[in-house]
């Protein structure tokens, strides 16, 4: 696989993945604006699916765990201009802002199909990235100040995102994993979505669960796929990402030493 990014700054890049897909689990540390040049992605929460294509823009908070899966299309790399909103430029923001409302914290992701003004300061970067030498930090101040002005312009919702600085704080441990177990991140993060440093993050978790994190994720993952198979009649090889494994020959050895048959064979066993 090759993937290609070119930085204007730490804050915004062009990225460009060659092969057929390239798939991998998330929790950004700053809110992500994208848009898409050419391509597909398809981003996987744990509660909901969203499938992106050219030319489409969207938002993606700090601190939420997904699978994000992307493909070339119609001979083109999946390419992307990228822009990190940090909280450090937000307040800095915000700090000039009076807000219309009052904030009510949240968590989704926004999508603004092919907003003319979203889209014209996304590829008004593009030129940039041909051009040697240091990007001027003052140019990219004003093209990231100019996006955040244009996504409050669009839906003035978007500040219980965008104006949100909460930490995570501390969580029903058997809920959040109940519902996340699909997501390969290293387990100082999971303990930090859930308000707990990894020792407590493990403790807690014997305490609930009598086993170790990673055992009991790919027993749920598999579980997971098992239904996906059986009942949706899906294929093993569109269901192995989707569940939270990273190679399908590991999901297919693990899935028969759990059930004493290959994922391929499942599909064709009577209901």
């Amino acid at each position: 696989m090759e993937h290609v990014s070119k930085y204007l700054t730490k804050e915004i890049k062009l990225s460009s993945y060659e092969d057929k897909l390239f798939k991998s689990d998330l929790m950004f540390d700053d809110h992500m604006l994208v848009w898409f040049i050419s391509g597909e992605t398809k981003i996987i929460q744990a509660d909901k699916t969203y499938h992106f294509e050219t030319g489409d823009i969207f938002l993606i908070p700090r601190n939420q765990l997904a699978t994000i899966i992307n493909y070339p299309k119609g001979g083109l790399p999946h390419q992307t201009v990228v822009m990190h909103l940090s909280a450090e430029r937000l307040k800095h923001f915000y700090e000039k802002v009076e807000l219309p409302q009052k904030i009510v914290p949240e968590q989704r992701l926004y999508r603004f199909s092919n907003h003319p003004l979203l889209q014209s300061c996304m590829a008004s970067l593009v030129p940039y990235f041909d051009v040697r030498g240091e990007f001027p930090e003052e140019i990219a101040s004003l093209k990231i100040t100019e996006a955040i002005s244009i996504l409050r312009s669009i839906d003035q919702n978007v500040d219980n995102v965008l104006a949100n600085f909460n930490e995570p704080g501390k969580v029903d441990l058997i809920g959040f994993m109940e519902k996340n177990f699909m997501f390969n991140l290293p387990l100082e993060k999971l303990g930090y979505l859930t308000g707990r440093s990894l020792s407590t993050f493990n403790r807690d978790f014997k305490k609930h669960f009598s086993t170790t994190p990673q055992k009991w994720m790919i027993d749920k993952r598999l579980e997971l796929a098992y239904y996906h198979l059986a009942e949706k009649k899906k294929k093993a090889k569109d269901v192995y990402l989707e569940v939270g494994f990273e190679d399908l020959s590991h999901f297919s050895f693990a899935f028969k030493k759990k059930y004493g048959i290959a994922p391929t064979q499942l599909r064709s066993v009577p209901g």
